[in-house]
């Protein structure tokens, strides 16, 4: 049987200051604002883009797993949620200080070093080299 208490106490114990404690957030936001990372950015494109996501899977899920038609406005509504999605991924190149061409280009560099016959293999894709993340 779980003890949510005991469990309760190892969550906190393994959850860093800055998550615990406004005052230790803060002098982190300080310290990254005085290292000119734009932490506001950051977040707003790291919340953005989980939450548009949901969004954008939700809809599948419902196509997928509950009978949702796939007509002209459920799939306009995913296109719609895939512009919300790009404006939190750009929000994300600006605090990067990079472009979407900069970016596609990395993950085309990936992609072609984790598949090295130029198509999909799971292999591969289950067993990546050292620093594939």
């Amino acid at each position: 049987m779980i003890d949510f208490k005991k469990y309760t106490e190892f969550v906190n114990a393994v959850t860093s200051e800055e998550s615990k404690y406004g005052g230790h957030f803060q002098d982190r936001l300080r310290d990254l604002y005085s290292k000119d990372f734009k932490t506001h950015r950051a977040l707003t494109a790291a919340l953005g883009l989980c939450a548009e996501s949901g969004e954008f899977t939700e809809i599948v899920k419902k196509i997928v797993f509950q009978g949702k038609p796939v007509t002209k406005e459920n799939l306009f509504h995913m296109k719609r949620e895939l512009g919300d999605i790009m404006w939190y991924f750009i929000q994300a190149c600006i605090v990067l200080e990079t472009t979407p061409e900069e970016i596609i280009e990395m993950n085309v560099d990936k992609l072609k070093s984790r598949y090295p016959g130029g198509e999909f293999d799971p292999h591969y894709s289950e067993n990546r080299q050292e620093g594939d993340v």
